[in-house]
């Protein structure tokens, strides 16, 4: 069998058995690796842990449940968990919500929504008491603001210029002073976050390839998988997207436009040019 079939065996294995939530010894049967051998293939082919990948698998399952009015309690047991606070956990650390707020749509939550002006076009920016969990480019303000509702059906909309949402104005006009912080409230996986997180970590100025994303969240295996989550990002330019390019340096695709990711990239070449400057001549 070739790496590639092994690997296959066990993914088709775990969907059919998630809910008996089968354990590393029995994955790696499938593919006749030893546990220790298999962990580190999968991890490979899949850019996820097997622990992980049968924790999407739940939560996928247990999404499907909620949305036909099962209970938590229901949703729980019938994916194979051992009780409500089992769902609780993988809701807040996969979706950062908790399986009731999934549930209603987001009918606990109230989201805050304003539009504003930057040197790159308008755009629209939402958040929750957590922090931005919306920041978009756009072209029309009442298709941006749809897709917000379509994300968040239940939830309550209000328009309002939020403080985290003047802290984004301010960043916008380089008015952004070294005491402002801003909050972000996402949902994501655990193999986008480590994506986002790598990519905060590229200076501004900097570019990235997608191969070199991919490694900075340890899975240098998972170049696709490391694009796919890129062009996830929900929050553009706070987290930084566009400084990733192709391999042959192109600039590559940009979830809003590849001018527009031009002209960020020469906007920060230009302010760090500007900062090096200004500290010659100081």
């Amino acid at each position: 069998m070739t790496d590639y079939q092994r690997i296959e065996a066990a993914l088709i294995y775990a969907q059919a058995h998630f809910q008996q939530q089968p354990d590393l010894e029995a994955m790696a049967a499938q593919a006749h690796w030893s546990p220790f051998y298999f962990q580190r293939k999968f991890q490979e082919w899949a850019g996820v842990s097997p622990k992980k990948f049968l924790q999407y698998l739940s939560l996928d399952h247990a999404k499907l449940l909620l949305s036909r009015q099962a209970s938590v309690a229901e949703a729980a047991y019938e994916t194979g968990l051992s009780g409500p606070s089992r769902l609780h956990d993988l809701f807040v650390t996969l979706e950062a919500m908790t399986p009731g707020e999934y549930r209603h749509g987001g009918a606990a939550l109230t989201i805050g929504y304003s539009f504003g002006d930057s040197p790159f076009g308008r755009y629209l920016v939402a958040s929750t008491a957590k922090g931005i969990c919306k920041l978009v480019f756009l072209t029309d303000e009442e298709t941006a603001l749809q897709e917000l509702r379509q994300e968040w059906p239940n939830a309550t909309l209000v328009a309002e210029v939020a403080a985290d949402h003047a802290r984004v104005a301010r960043f916008f006009a380089r008015d952004f002073t070294p005491t402002d912080r801003l909050h972000l409230h996402l949902k994501a996986t655990a193999f986008q976050l480590k994506i986002w997180e790598s990519l905060l970590r590229v200076p501004e100025g900097q570019l990235r390839t997608y191969s070199q994303l991919a490694e900075a969240a340890e899975n240098g295996a998972a170049v696709r998988a490391a694009g796919t989550a890129i062009g996830a990002n929900p929050v553009a330019y706070l987290i930084p997207c566009h400084r990733v390019i192709r391999g042959t340096g192109a600039l590559g695709q940009y979830r809003w436009g590849a001018p527009r990711k031009a002209a960020l990239l020469g906007w920060e070449a230009a302010r760090v040019a500007a900062a090096v400057a200004e500290t010659q001549v100081g």
